[in-house]
């Protein structure tokens, strides 16, 4: 292998080895840009995501490249680990949660099945931002990553891109993804030359009125004013105006006279961040020369959307005097596409303007040719709940994709042990055909399997445990049961519910009722930095983590660990370790969630509500092996409805959550945390409650006691293991990506 090293293997430096793997890798992946087919492809994808959360890319693109073995082993002869080597990787700081680790994983798996497809996005400088805890409190400070020498390639493409009163001049950065075994394609990352690091001042606050210095410095700028609001106008216009362009001049370079566009490219809008994509196409359009109505035509045939949520939080609507500061020349446009639905259709909820506000999510389902839901249950809530009044008007758009995650990463990346034992087992077809897993359901009752299974998964707990030691100096006992819950901060994903659990188990420990065996419970999550609620959460585990360790006649029993910094280099050494997998959100909130099928492919077991993707690993698991609890979708929908759920109801009638919640303002935490953020969450779950987490609790305690009984019979627990690995092959994101080239893209 003609990997290029400054000098003699043994004598590099770890930086030396990562630099030239980096050349080296760069140049494989170029020759496989697109193949030998690329003459012969007419049409395109274009992913239009604000969010890629693409994690470290060393080992990954060495995998998906084929010699991942071959570099590891030749490392190891010279006394070098790449291991090592990979840690001095920066993480790209491009994403926040499930949205941005979606979007990356469908780029490896368009790749891997050949298919013309690139992504494009912002290139953020600092990202969402990196997290660190002072005073048991999340505080945010900048996560730069961009470094002289990385996987971003400098394009000459340039635009200059027109705001209200000013513009700037856009470049492209690439950055290559790499197929399994087939071709490469891009991550288009826009960018603006004049963007000032040095304008950010106290921790992640900067000039937020300055957009020439500041348009790509965050993903997703605090939004608690309108300076921060209107910057967010200004970056998914930047996004989508710069993809616009690219995909017209990219088009024509493969023979488009632009009135055939729908022939040559496809646009998969991923939330509702690109939505102004729409106008900013019939506008370019129009300057081609094109009618208004051609070029509303075109452009219908061209979009797609996918919808996430149904929180209303995250269906943007955006107040017209933003648009008409920033983007002054969309509004006659997109008054022009509400006027046209408000002469076809009577139902006045559908319309794109309402109240001074633009509805982005009501533009892309009338100005698009499909909409599709990310999981079943929640593509059923879209069409005859949320989404209903759009449904009955447009049937034919709605469509369900199941989310689904790329194995390459998630098992033979993030757990060779595993991967190695599953090879011996059904051989290596799995790697290519996710769905070869299934094979793995024979071994169910063969001991021998199972026993070397529980090993595997010890030697991930011990992997886990040398990591957080070594990078945030926590101390874990591996054996003890690790019960994980790693996601974003957010109330309807209920951390604050498991919090409670937690202390529910504190008074169950100084009461002497010790459990079989000792309990790890691990967070893992950023809070949005104006979410005060959500930050107040992360204060509550932070003081029971302290409170807990400094407890001698609890702590030997039960631990609390927060992991600083949550991010996908920390999930790969967490998933494969996880025991308990938490999925414990509000039924019917969860669109999908992807960390429920990348635990249950290394061997975890879901204590979950019937929500999201959930539902779907429980069919294909059977009740025995996962542990469902809570109300259902139907039922929550309704309390919604009737606006009946009264927290303080349960509050009152249950002895436990009350004592629960009570503790929350205790003396013994008061002087550990801050008494306001405190009696905040306190007072919100006794009086709101929005999320419903006192609805579920006791449900939600009885299954979590009776999960830790049943992880003592360890072969059984064994047993369990093996068939959620065996079933999931269903939730490979090559699945999802060949069921939206069929039915939507039509590559």
């Amino acid at each position: 292998m003609a990997v290029s090293y400054p000098k003699e293997l043994s004598k590099c430096s770890n930086e030396e080895i990562y630099l030239a793997l980096l050349e080296h890798v760069k140049k494989l992946a170029a020759q496989k840009a697109g193949k030998d087919t690329a003459e012969k492809e007419k049409k395109k994808l274009y992913y239009i995501s604000a969010e890629f959360l693409i994690g470290k890319l060393l080992s990954n693109n060495l995998i998906n490249l084929g010699i991942y073995e071959e570099v590891r082993k030749e490392l190891e002869d010279a006394g070098k680990s790449l291991s090592e080597i990979e840690e001095l990787e920066p993480e790209p700081s491009l994403g926040n949660g499930g949205l941005g680790r979606l979007a990356a994983c469908f780029l490896d798996s368009i790749a891997t099945l050949g298919l013309n497809g690139d992504g494009v996005g912002l290139n953020y400088h600092y990202g969402l931002f990196r997290q660190v805890f002072e005073n048991n409190a999340q505080k945010e400070l900048p996560n730069p990553w961009i470094e002289k020498e990385s996987w971003l390639t400098k394009t000459d493409k340039t635009y200059t891109i027109p705001f209200g009163g000013f513009s700037v001049q856009s470049r492209m950065y690439d950055i290559d993804v790499t197929g399994y075994e087939n071709r490469t394609n891009k991550l288009h990352l826009f960018d603006i030359e004049s963007v000032d690091e040095d304008i950010v001042k106290e921790g992640i606050s900067f000039d937020k009125t300055d957009i020439k210095k500041n348009l790509t410095l965050f993903l997703y700028p605090d939004d608690s004013d309108d300076d921060g609001r209107i910057l967010r106008v200004y970056q998914q216009y930047f996004m989508v105006s710069n993809a616009a362009r690219l995909i017209l001049d990219e088009a024509k370079e493969r023979g488009s006279d632009i009135y055939d566009l729908a022939d040559y490219a496809v646009i998969q809008i991923n939330d509702t961040h690109p939505t102004m994509v729409i106008p900013e196409l019939v506008r370019l359009l129009m300057e081609e020369g094109l009618l208004i109505d051609e070029a509303i035509d075109i452009v219908r045939k061209t979009c797609a959307y996918t919808n996430h949520t149904i929180l209303a939080e995250a269906l943007e609507k955006w107040p017209i005097g933003y648009l008409e500061r920033a983007v002054p020349q969309l509004m006659p446009i997109i008054r022009q596409l509400d006027n046209r639905i408000r002469k076809e259709v009577r139902d006045e909820s559908t319309y794109i303007i309402q109240d001074g506000l633009v509805h982005m999510a009501n533009l892309d389902i009338h100005y698009g040719f499909s909409v599709n839901g990310v999981a079943y249950l929640h593509t059923e809530i879209l069409k005859n709940s949320e989404l209903k009044n759009f449904y009955q008007l447009y049937p034919e758009k709605f469509n369900n994709k199941t989310n689904g995650i790329t194995f390459r990463r998630w098992l033979l990346h993030a757990n060779p042990k595993l991967t190695e034992l599953i090879t011996e087992l059904i051989g290596d077809g799995f790697k290519k055909d996710a769905t070869e897993l299934e094979k793995l359901a024979q071994f169910a009752e063969d001991e021998a399997v199972q026993t070397r299974l529980l090993e595997v998964k010890q030697s991930a707990k011990c992997e886990l445990k040398d990591y957080l030691k070594r990078t945030q100096n926590i101390e874990l006992d591996e054996h003890s049961v690790f019960d994980i819950q790693i996601k974003r901060l957010h109330e309807y994903k209920r951390q604050q519910m498991n919090a409670l659990y937690v202390i529910h188990k504190y008074f169950d420990i100084k009461a002497g009722n010790l459990p079989k065996r000792p309990i790890t419970v691990i967070f893992g999550a950023k809070a949005a930095p104006a979410y005060i609620i959500a930050k107040d959460i992360i204060h509550l585990i932070l003081c029971l983590q302290e409170l807990i360790a400094n407890d001698p006649q609890v702590s030997p029993y039960l631990k609390v660990v927060m992991v600083e910094n949550y991010n996908v280099t920390a999930a790969e050494k967490l998933i494969p370790a996880c025991d308990i997998d938490e999925q414990i959100s509000l039924a019917s909130k969860e669109a999908s969630g992807t960390g429920n099928m990348k635990f249950m492919l290394n061997g975890a077991v879901t204590i979950g509500t019937m929500d999201g993707a959930n539902v779907e690993i429980a069919q294909l698991v059977g009740e025995d092996n996962i542990y469902i609890f809570g109300e259902s979708s139907e039922t929550v929908m309704e309390h919604y409805a009737k606006a009946d759920y009264v927290s303080k109801d349960y509050y009152e009638k249950d002895e436990d959550i009350r004592r629960a919640v009570d503790f929350i303002v205790s003396d013994e935490l008061k002087r550990i945390g801050n008494e306001e953020y405190l009696e905040r969450l306190h007072h919100e779950l006794i009086s709101k409650d929005w999320f419903m987490t006192l609805l579920d609790w006791r449900d939600y305690m009885e299954t979590k006691e009776r999960m830790f009984a049943d992880y003592e019979e360890r072969l059984k627990w064994a047993k369990k293991m093996l068939i959620n690995i065996s079933q999931a092959g269903f939730f490979s994101s090559d699945r999802t990506i060949a069921q939206y080239n069929e039915d939507i893209w039509k590559l």
